[in-house]
């Protein structure tokens, strides 16, 4: 009797210890599976710089709806190009649409490329940095017309925002040429806006400009040679991340680096965004009608 009491206790004490591992077993399980949901939804959330240019704009509001779409939620941050990279180098940014190469951003390249991920993918390849003047002055095609021409200018290049990367090449580029010009930094809009004051004026006007852009839609621009090519010629547009950010979004890095524009595509994006009351419901129109685009690059 006393045998068989002691075995069923511990046969008692097996099962009991048996009972509290596979507990014990369900709650790590379930554990690790929260944390793992819980990552997931914290990866669900990004955060993308957006500078006040027509085209940035018009690109960081089409991957706001795009991966919206897909169940993301996006953070447009506001900030000039130097605070961008600076926030991508600190991690409070996931990524940056709009690096121009090998000439516009090659300073930032250089300071940043071991703390910022620029990726070899481009997204444009027929982007074009230089001086503009309207067509209708038909004597000045070269920069190396300007400083013969420095009263028609009043001695000064309408520019746009300080620290910029086209605004130090101009720099440079006035160094180049040794133009006695003055460079005025404001922003795109105003520089914009002081070209259609011009052109409805048929006034002289010279301005540092890029295409794409959607202003040489509305008005007769010439870009003016530049023989030295400080400028540089055809340049690429590639994306910026920060450290890490393929590890925690493989499936966005992927769609990124899969991401191709033309002039047409870029331009009618550009062109939705810029006539819509707010930029994100002209995006989510482009991005509508170019499902099969868009396709191409998620999928």
């Amino acid at each position: 009797m006393y045998k068989a009491k002691r075995i069923l206790s511990m046969i008692s004490v097996v099962l009991l210890i048996a009972v509290l591992a596979a507990c014990g077993s369900t709650s790590g399980e379930e554990t690790s599976d929260q944390e793992g949901a819980e990552t997931e939804e914290q990866n669900k959330e990004l955060s993308i710089g957006q500078i006040n240019w027509a085209e940035n704009i018009a690109v960081t509001n089409m991957w706001k709806v795009i991966l919206e779409d897909k169940g993301y939620e996006v953070n447009l941050n506001n900030l000039n190009m130097g605070s961008t990279m600076k926030a991508l180098e600190a991690g409070d940014l996931d990524a940056s649409l709009e690096i121009w190469l090998p000439v516009q951003d090659a300073n930032y390249l250089k300071e940043y490329q071991d703390s910022v991920n620029f990726s070899d993918a481009t997204w444009f390849d027929n982007a074009k940095v230089g001086l503009i003047v309207p067509s209708y002055l038909e004597d000045i095609n070269s920069i190396e017309d300007l400083n013969e021409n420095k009263d028609m200018f009043n001695s000064e290049i309408v520019g746009f925002d300080p620290g910029a990367g086209t605004m130090e090449v101009t720099e440079e580029m006035m160094k180049e040429y040794g133009l006695e010009y003055e460079l005025l930094a404001s922003s795109e809009p105003a520089m914009l806006a002081e070209i259609d004051k011009a052109v409805e004026n048929e006034e002289p006007i010279v301005a540092p400009l890029w295409s794409p852009h959607w202003v040489f839609s509305k008005h007769d621009l010439k870009f003016l040679e530049d023989p030295k090519e400080t400028f540089g010629g055809v340049e690429k547009i590639h994306h910026a991340t920060r450290q890490g950010f393929a590890d925690d979004y493989p499936e966005v890095s992927e769609w990124l680096k899969n991401w191709k524009m033309d002039d047409k595509q870029i331009g009618e994006l550009i062109e939705y965004v810029e006539g819509s009351e707010d930029p994100i419901e002209g995006a989510r129109k482009w991005v509508e009608e170019n499902e099969d685009l868009i396709g191409e690059w998620v999928k």
